[in-house]
């Protein structure tokens, strides 16, 4: 166990801070979000890691159930919620055309997103960003948030990624949730 993760280890982000709890991205309707990589709540592959812990970097497969009617843009997610800061940890933001009902592995790169895929800031820079939680601290919960919105989330895109969150100026049609764990 490293010093650091040690010094660490009860501090964790605050999890109602993620963009899941966020008032305006609420939806009563769900969507079912797998992925072939991991279970829920089941361990990362080491490809999807970060390239600093001897991953890949790849962002995992990931599907879900049709959005509901009336969507007009799918807005993926994803967060370390254990990370030892006030807020979760962004490792991915991007819009997602909603005709589009599955990503393979490596579609949220920045450098070559899939079809239907607009990599936005995140955290660390634009696109997928894997797990690379300190060493010591524990598991880390990486959770993958899809939102289908009524509208396009245009405005902000540029915005850092907690400020574009709060932006989201679309009703939430539905959302689904995927969870992820990591540790070192």
């Amino acid at each position: 166990m490293s010093p650091l993760g040690r010094l660490l280890r009860n501090r964790r982000a605050d999890e109602g801070r993620a963009a899941w709890h966020l008032p305006h991205l609420q939806s009563a309707r769900q969507l079912t979000l797998t992925s072939e990589d991991f279970g829920d709540g089941g361990t990362m592959p080491r490809e999807s890691w970060a390239k600093s812990v001897g991953g890949a970097d790849r962002s995992p497969r990931l599907s879900w159930s049709p959005p509901p009617a009336g969507t007009v843009q799918l807005l993926l997610v994803v967060e370390d919620i254990d990370v030892p800061l006030r807020t979760p940890a962004v490792h991915c933001v991007a819009l997602i055309d909603p005709a589009v009902r599955a990503l393979d592995p490596g579609a949220l790169d920045a450098r070559g997103p899939a079809g239907g895929v607009r990599p936005l800031r995140s955290t660390v820079g634009r696109g997928y960003h894997g797990p690379a939680p300190i060493k010591g601290h524990g598991p880390h919960r990486y959770v993958f948030q899809l939102f289908a919105l009524s509208a396009p989330a245009e405005r902000a895109v540029t915005a850092r990624p907690r400020a574009f969150l709060s932006a989201v100026p679309a009703a939430v049609l539905a959302r689904g949730r995927l969870t992820g764990i990591h540790e070192r």
